[in-house]
């Protein structure tokens, strides 16, 4: 199949006409453009302004009836696991049982095809949300396996003209020592295989450049299991050596914190700031469980943090202190995790949830909806390394969804820009760009065979199960 991101070159100017609302990212006042047009040329942001004329030979979509906002970035994803939803054994499982009973025992069974497929449904419905941006830390390698898996992320990136952040994980613990790995006859890679292959990766794909369609991080699966803690220190000097980002899941349960108590006598935060794993070049995932010292220590050296609220919830951990993070300088932005702790790959619903939650927990002053899209696009942009995206401004990387919001359910907003948080899912994504190029049009992924990728995967569901 062909798709437009790898055979043409964005539209040289297009203009979005007639939206009833533009939200453009960024913090406070500057959140909203109000009801202008947008010019997108040679695929960047050229202008936005109200009443726009059309040039000659531009490309005009009317956008009457519809908010834009900026292209979501998701800053943590699983994309294996989108044909690992809703497993029976691990409903009602917390996350160290939920690791043991689905994800895990099922490693050795994703071939190549059933890979491929998966990503291809995680990044379509992701698509579909207005995501435009995904960091995925995937972490399908075991000991002489998986060095293909990256290049298929990065394949299927391009066919659907998606940006990709490559989060290489795996782990080199013993069996004993690793949680997940205890569930699985698969034996854990060598420090050389993930070395070689974060090089090999890095020489390939990635792109140091503000809005990089294609980026490589370095991504153990946890700091505290996943690597012996000499050699902590020595993965992050050799990624930072190579100028690559960091990332890992930490404090996402108390069980994290127990485990850094007994066994280093610190608590999660400490124990990785004494491996250098703090800075601005470093994001971790969750973050439920963290103390206000621990909370000080990510402001004032900058770590960024990705919150899944959803996950988090589904799989009873519990919910980040993020107000107390933000209030503190830690940058935040949004993920959805994995599927299998989610069962939806939906931009729109976690930050519909991630609005709400926080204030059922601490009151209606604790997040407001300007905030999460910020958080949710801007914030995500932030912690990638990646300032050209994230914002709707003159400059920046027209990245960027169209919502439907003429239906019934929306009839009665007052303030119409916020109706994709405020209401959350169905929320009909109309028309996603990514770089100026049209990815969604009309509600469907441009190129794509949707009934045939369901067919795909139900094929691949047969495998898997039970």
């Amino acid at each position: 199949m062909t798709h437009p991101s790898q055979s043409t070159q964005p539209n040289p100017s297009t203009l979005i006409r007639g939206a009833a609302a533009v939200m453009t990212g960024r913090a406070g006042a500057a959140a909203r453009a109000g009801a202008v047009d947008i010019r997108i040329r040679d695929g960047r942001v050229a202008e936005l302004a109200a009443g726009l004329v059309p040039q000659p030979g531009e490309t005009v979509i009317d956008a009457t009836g519809c908010v834009v906002y900026p292209g979501w970035v998701n800053t943590h994803h699983h994309l294996f696991q989108n044909l690992l939803k809703a497993v029976p054994a691990g409903m009602n499982a917390d996350l160290q049982d939920w690791l043991a009973s689905v994800p895990y025992p099922r490693l050795d069974r994703f071939t190549p095809e059933i890979f491929r497929t998966a990503v291809r449904l995680g990044m379509a419905e992701l698509l579909l949300s207005g995501t435009t941006t995904c960091a995925d830390h995937h972490y399908l390698y075991h000991h002489g396996h998986g060095a293909e898996t990256g290049d298929v992320l990065f394949d299927v990136a391009q066919e659907f003209g998606m940006r990709l952040v490559l989060c290489r994980g795996g782990a080199v613990q013993s069996k004993a020592d690793h949680p997940g790995m205890r569930a699985t006859a698969l034996v854990p890679e060598t420090l050389d295989e993930m070395l070689a292959d974060i090089e090999r990766l890095k020489s390939r794909y990635h792109d140091a450049g503000p809005d990089a369609l294609r980026r490589v991080v370095v991504a153990p699966t946890t700091p505290t299991f996943s690597l012996p803690p000499p050699l902590l220190r020595e993965v992050a000097g050799f990624a930072r050596g190579m100028q690559l980002r960091l990332h890992s899941h930490l404090s996402e349960t108390d069980n994290y914190v127990r485990f850094c108590a007994e066994k280093y006598r610190c608590t999660p935060v400490q124990f990785v700031a004494d491996h250098d794993w703090l800075g601005p070049d470093v994001w971790f995932a969750h973050l439920v469980t963290v103390t206000p010292d621990e909370i000080r220590m990510l402001g004032q050296t900058r770590t960024g943090m990705a919150h899944c609220p959803v996950s988090n919830a589904r799989l009873g951990s519990g919910i980040a202190p993020v107000r107390a993070m933000a209030d503190a300088g830690v940058p935040v932005s949004i993920g959805v995790d994995g599927v299998a702790s989610n069962e939806s790959g939906s931009m729109v619903h976690e930050a519909n949830f991630a609005w709400l939650v926080h204030r059922a927990l601490g009151g209606a002053a604790q997040t407001r909806v300007e905030e999460v899209i910020h958080w949710g696009t801007a914030g995500g942009a932030q912690v990638l390394g990646l300032p050209g995206v994230g914002t709707l401004a003159p400059g920046q990387s027209a990245d960027l969804a169209i919502y439907d919001v003429g239906g019934l359910r929306f009839a009665g907003f007052h303030d119409i820009a916020t109706a994709p948080v405020a209401a959350g899912e169905p929320t009909p994504v109309r028309d996603v760009f990514v770089r100026g190029r049209h990815v969604v049009e009309g509600g469907a992924i441009v190129g794509l065979d949707i009934a045939q990728l369901r067919r795909d995967a139900q094929a691949a569901l047969t495998t898997l199960l039970p």
